[in-house]
């Protein structure tokens, strides 16, 4: 009946699952309904049969809104929803994400059945999973959770709207009393969502892939910690789960996850049954994984000589006893080939066939049920990567995902493999005889690749020339680790480690024949196989430097025919029987004959082998300055200081003076002024020029960057070798890069009139030209004035007016000058302008005519400032100079300038961070939810209690618990105004203290930003620490200006961008809080004094100067999702990400925002992180997509991947020889090697809450040290 019923289910689904093809469910089949929520989890449901996951039974289940079913209680959703498995607790999750059905936004349907249609429905999808071993199956039990038009967790806000994408999805449990299946079934267009937001991320847009398949959860056995099977945790996987199958009906996937008999993992379905409908490609089983496969031959074509007259016809015979068994216990199975698909090779390569013998008869066995093996009695003979499966012939063991093998040994797929064996024989070459005993043989096979390598050491000649030709020595091993195409095995997986091949090899036309036999004894230390093989024969003679071309030829693999007797003698070794204990050796003797065999370094212990200690017992050979180190089997010398192991391995000779080009002057490059020398192990020292400097290192040239113009507009570049500087002009203060008028020493009007001259002097009688008035030493006019270039001369009075009557013609006598009357009140800067208005007004915007300045009651200027012509209105500050941003056009309302009226105070932290909660909370926080209270000042109220949890504490002005108040339900501190924390702060601050020098890390980790050190490039975990607590903020972008010893941030909650010193007592500074919604990526170039950032709220990239001021956009259009951000101060470009998931790029510009183009917009992301190498002078990315951090020059050329496998990055910054990344993931600090590309090192904090930008501070600025 139930056989029945898996054929409808099979061919009645086309391309992809219906909804009606998901198992009935609702309140009509008596289903409970899950209480909506954000993170809500089920009564523990007690079990009218227990069932049983990993091996351990379970009574009762609880299923979540995260779209989880487990066996034990849920803990809060922020322990294990962001994080990759395994989890802490046991887990079958057809979809665990961040799911919320708040607002009637979909239904969770869960129930125990045990009705016949269902069960049936079951046992139909299972059977076709595993067809071979589940024949007798027959549910009892069935657990359905169904997940309909479930949305993903948002932040409510007021003008949020729900998403309109939704998910459904089902789980089923189907189980008997010894064996348990679960079922997860997709819908087409089940999946509209593939992740979720992470609920720390507030505003940032960020969402991490969700999380299909198993956990154990045993967080608490550290020896099975990490025990779980993943499915899908890639957007791509993620996907597929609607289009793919491992049963043949795409969007169902089927697995054995629990049974009495010994089940550690869970077992993926595998079925060949598909739907007629759906193409065998479509199928796939196990964890979604990518591989590149090649034909096993590729690459090994042979050219090694000139007699293209000779051939090679090898004939060989392997035997393997438990592959003869195997076959057994299969009896009319189809044929199968072993080797890459023959019909995928050009012509000239090699190929590969298996042939079963036609005269094999899988009638002549029998079993009997008392006697068959069984899993139980059994399993121990199983590879610790197998799992062992009970049929009605026996019992089986297969190889776990990602490892293949014959069940009895087991090798991981992809992994470059090593043989070690011995070579023996006599040859007679030509017509002299050479015999070898025990000669190493040594093979090294890339399967990822095809490539096999095979070398025999130590054969005399000439039989070390004739041996070359014979290729079936290393055939067997591309044969054994060659790739497998579906459908197909490859020798290993059919033979295992231990195997007997014989082949007899003749050349034509003289027929000279050789017999080779390879016997396999099973993997060694590290997977490495141990061979022996034995050549006896004859071979031609090849004379020296002959070259001889081995034309293409096929090898063809024949079973036993052995297999035809009823009882076969299978020696003990071969089948595993044998009495000998690891690390002892089985060596098969005559018939069933046998001997333990203990290699080197061992010494017989009964029928196995123990260690010797040849450091202890005398018996090393190490030599003088050296001492013995005892290993498993062996022993190594070590070498004392000051000397190095000789070429025996044994002995110690002293270190000879390695000789150092960088340090002797014989390296090549520029002088040292110009470029450093960088010795390197093995090879040549490499040549860098120094900052300031171009070239090859060989050669450096001056880089003038006068030329890109890096100093203020009001100072003056001067280009130096190697280096510039900058010097602003008489009148202005500053170091070059930042220019203000003198406020120290305000100037006088005369001085003002020689940097400003006015086109017309005053009096009444014009001049002509421009007059440049002479002033005295204290910056007065001098009572004597002359035109420079008219020759006429006349009196002034203090305020520089002429005296009327005192012009002398050209060639007079100059007038008789006194002193000016000192009774006169010196005029201030706004009076004198009033009084002689310039042509154009002082600021970075010129408004046309000249502008008369409103001064106040004092002579200062007015705060606001219109322009009598234009209307144009602007703040100014104490100087005069116009406030960048504050320019309001005419008949709009003028700018509010000046002191903020008290009722218009910027909000304090108490009052941001209450916002920024209440904002994340939907505007209605849950009774268990905290929010700061807040005085009417704005202040921290002194006394915080948490929701209606009853705990209170009490706070300091910054909102920091003080240790110790924390108080129970029912009671409360006393928490008053008069013994609360002075207001005064301490100077330094209590949480910010300045690091010690040398380089270190700073990362943003939501309200704080940490220090973490390097020792070199190594990671000193041990002394990381808080550097700054910002209560009430979201760190996100953060950076370093080298000149100020200053870090900014980007604040998403308080929607600002801040500022602190790292200098001893320095206080956080906001320089930016208003026209901001999402700032998220922060560059500061330290040359200009200027930064740079994102906002992926606006979509804009904006730049100001490093105060805050002359604030203006440089893009606004062509963005959907602008993140990280990083300039190269040096050359003045400008880089970011925009992670538009419908066309995500990488772009660049000029500082000033010339020149925009794309540098990368393919084979990309989610482009998260992005770091300029001031180093290397590359631009390199970390992709949370693709999961790769890959580099390219500044041009967008030589693109290339350093990394394949991140987790989940989010910022990236380089160092030295090594990146360092912030990963989602881990929540931690990921080192990774820049040259290899593997991770080095990582640190994660105590804290567990996501990590956010990062950055690397310097003792001194790059590209400015000399």
């Amino acid at each position: 009946m139930r056989v029945a019923v898996l054929v409808a289910v099979v061919a009645a689904v086309g391309t992809a699952l219906p909804r009606p093809g998901l198992f009935p469910y609702g309140p009509g089949r008596g289903d409970a309904r899950l209480r909506a929520g954000d993170d809500e989890s089920s009564p523990g449901l007690p079990l009218r049969r227990a069932l049983r996951l990993y091996g351990r039974a379970a009574r009762r289940l609880y299923v979540g809104t995260n779209g989880i079913i487990s066996t034990q209680d849920f803990p809060r959703e922020t322990q294990y929803v962001d994080d990759d498995f395994p989890t802490d607790f046991p887990v079958i999750a057809p979809f665990l994400a961040d799911l919320d059905t708040s607002g009637d936004r979909g239904n969770i349907y869960y129930r125990q059945d045990e009705s016949p249609d269902v069960l049936d429905q079951a046992v139909g999808y299972i059977q076709a999973g595993f067809p071979s071993t589940t024949g007798s199956f027959l549910p009892t039990n069935a657990f359905i959770t169904t997940w309909e038009d479930v949305g993903s967790y948002r932040e409510l806000s007021q003008d949020a709207e729900p998403s309109e994408k939704l998910n459904t999805f089902q789980a089923v449990i189907a189980y008997d009393a010894e064996d348990t299946y679960t079922i997860f079934l997709y819908p087409e267009g089940g999946l509209q969502f593939l992740g979720t937001r992470p609920k720390e991320s507030y505003n940032v847009q960020l969402e991490l892939p969700a999380r299909v398949g198993f956990s154990r959860g045993d967080g608490d056995d550290p020896k099975r910690d990490g025990l779980f099977h993943s499915l899908a945790s890639s957007e791509q996987a993620l996907r597929n789960l609607e289009r793919e199958s491992n049963v043949g009906v795409p969007g169902v996937w089927v697995f054995h996850v629990g049974s009495t008999s010994p089940l550690e993992h869970v077992e993926p379905g595998g079925g060949r049954g598909q739907s007629p409908d759906v193409p065998p490609s479509a199928t796939r089983h196990g964890a979604h994984q990518t591989s590149t496969e090649l034909p096993a031959w590729q690459g090994l074509e042979a050219t090694s000589g000139e007699r293209g007259g000779e051939g090679i016809v090898p004939r060989g015979l392997p035997v393997s006893p438990r592959q003869e068994q195997s076959h057994r216990l299969h009896p009319g199975g189809a044929q199968q080939s072993y080797s890459a698909n023959p019909s995928s090779y050009s012509s000239g390569q090699h190929g590969v066939g298996v042939e079963e013998d036609e005269h094999f008869n899988p009638d002549v066995f029998t079993y009997s049920a008392a006697s068959k093996e069984t899993c139980a009695q059994h399993h121990r003979h199983c590879s610790p990567h197998a799992f062992c499966t009970d049929y009605a012939t026996g019992a089986c063991c297969h190889c776990r995902a990602t490892y293949y093998g014959n069940g009895h040994q087991c090798l991981p797929e992809g992994a470059v493999h090593r043989l070690n064996g011995k070579v023996s024989g006599s040859l007679l070459v030509g017509r002299e005889s050479s015999t070898f005993q025990d000669v190493d043989l040594h093979a090294y096979i890339v399967g990822s690749d095809g490539r096999a390598y095979t070398a025999i050491s130590g054969v005399p000649q000439p039989a070390g020339r004739a041996l070359l030709p014979l290729l079936p020595i290393g055939g067997l091993f591309a044969w054994l680790f060659a790739l497998e195409e579906p459908g197909s095995e490859n020798g290993f997986s059919i033979t295992g480690a231990e195997f007997t091949q014989s082949l007899e090899v003749t050349f034509y036309p003289r027929g000279e024949t050789v017999h080779i036999t390879q016997t396999a004894e099973g993997l060694g230390p590290d997977n490495y196989l141990s061979l022996k093989t034995h050549i006896q024969g004859q071979v031609p003679f090849l004379p020296e430097n002959t070259k001889v071309h081995i034309t293409p030829y096929e090898e063809l693999y024949h079973y036993s025919s052995s297999a035809d007797a009823g009882n076969p003698v299978v020696n003990p070794c071969h089948d595993g029987s044998h009495a000998c204990e690891e690390p002892a050796r089985c060596q098969p003797g005559v018939g069933m004959e046998y001997t333990c065999v203990c290699s080197a370094g061992y010494r017989r212990d009964g029928r196995g082998c123990r260690d010797v200690d040849e450091c202890s017992e005398g018996l090393s050979h190490c030599g003088p300055f050296t001492t013995c180190r005892n290993e498993p089997g062996s022993y190594r010398c070590e070498c004392r200081g000051g000397y190095r192991l000789a070429e025996d391995g044994q002995t110690c000779v002293p270190l000879a003076p390695v000789t150092n080009p960088c340090e002797d002057g014989s390296h090549p490059c520029a002088p040292g002024d110009r470029a450093r020398c960088l010795p390197r192990a093995g090879g040549p020292p490499a040549c860098q020029c120094l900052p300031g400097y171009t070239g090859d290192g060989i050669h450096c040239s001056d880089v003038d960057e006068c030329a890109e113009n890096p100093c203020h507009p009001a100072a003056v570049c001067y280009n130096t070798p190697g280096s510039f500087s900058c010097h602003c002009q008489p009148g202005y203060e500053g170091d070059g890069f930042q220019c203000t008028h003198g406020r120290t020493r305000q100037l006088t009007p005369c001085q003002h009139d020689q940097l400003y001259p006015r086109a017309v002097p005053p009096g009444p009688s014009p001049v002509g030209g421009g007059h440049v008035p002479q002033c005295d030493e204290e910056g007065g006019y001098r009572p004597l004035q002359c035109h420079g270039s008219t020759g006429y001369c006349w009196c002034v009075d203090a305020a520089g007016q002429e005296i009327a009557g005192t012009r002398t013609a050209p060639g007079s006598t100059p007038p008789r000058c006194g002193s000016p009357a000192g009774s006169m009140q010196q005029l201030t800067p706004c009076e004198h302008e009033r009084l002689y208005p310039r042509a154009v007004p002082p600021g970075p915007s010129p408004v046309g005519d000249g502008h008369v300045p409103q001064c106040d009651e004092e002579g200062g200027y007015r705060p606001l400032q219109c322009h009598g012509s234009t209307g144009y209105c602007w703040c100014v500050d104490a100087a005069g100079q116009e406030i960048a941003g504050t320019r309001t056009a005419p008949g709009s309302t003028p700018p509010r300038c000046g002191s903020p009226e008290p009722t218009e105070r910027p909000a304090t932290m108490c009052e941001r961070w209450r916002q920024s909660l209440l904002e994340h909370y939907g505007g209605s926080p849950r009774p268990d939810q905290y929010v700061p209270q807040c005085e009417a000042g704005g202040e921290f109220t002194p006394l915080q209690c948490h929701g209606d949890s009853g705990y209170c504490w009490c706070v300091d002005q910054n909102g920091r618990e003080v240790q110790g108040t924390r108080s129970e339900p029912g009671t409360t501190p006393p928490c008053l105004p008069s013994v609360a924390p002075p207001r005064v702060r301490p100077s330094p601050r209590p949480d910010v203290s300045p690091p010690a020098t040398g380089t270190f890390l700073l990362y943003a980790q939501g309200q704080q930003i940490g220090y973490l050190p390097l020792n070199g490039t190594r990671l000193q975990k041990e002394a990381a620490r808080t550097l700054l607590s910002l209560h009430g903020s979201i760190v996100v972008g953060i950076d370093y200006d080298c000149r100020d010893k200053t870090i900014y941030w980007t604040d998403v909650a308080g929607r600002t961008i801040s500022r602190a010193s790292l200098e001893s007592g320095a206080e956080p500074e906001t320089i930016i809080n208003s026209g901001l919604i999402s700032p998220e990526g922060l560059a500061v170039d330290h040359l200009r004094r200027a930064m740079f950032w994102t906002d992926s709220g606006l979509d804009k990239i904006e730049r100001a100067r490093l105060d805050g001021s002359e604030r203006r956009v440089l893009f606004d259009t062509e963005l959907v999702n602008p993140r990280a951000i990083t300039v190269d101060p040096v050359r003045g470009n400008l880089y970011w990400t925009d992670w538009n998931r419908e066309a995500p790029k990488i772009e660049t510009s000029t500082v000033n925002g010339a020149n925009r183009r794309v540098l990368v917009n393919r084979d990309i992301g989610l482009p998260n992180g992005l770091t300029f190498d001031p180093f290397s002078k590359l631009l390199c990315w970390a992709d949370a997509g693709t999961k790769h951090l890959e580099c390219t020059f500044p041009d967008g050329t030589g693109r290339r991947i350093i990394q394949n496998n991140l987790n989940y990055p989010f910022s990236i910054i380089s160092y030295a020889n090594h990146f360092y990344h912030t990963d989602w993931r881990r929540d931690g600090v990921i080192a990774v090697d820049k040259e290899t590309g593997s991770f080095t090192d990582e640190y994660l904090p105590e804290q567990r809450s996501h990590l956010y930008g990062i950055t690397a501070v310097y003792p001194y600025c790059l590209g400015a040290r000399k």
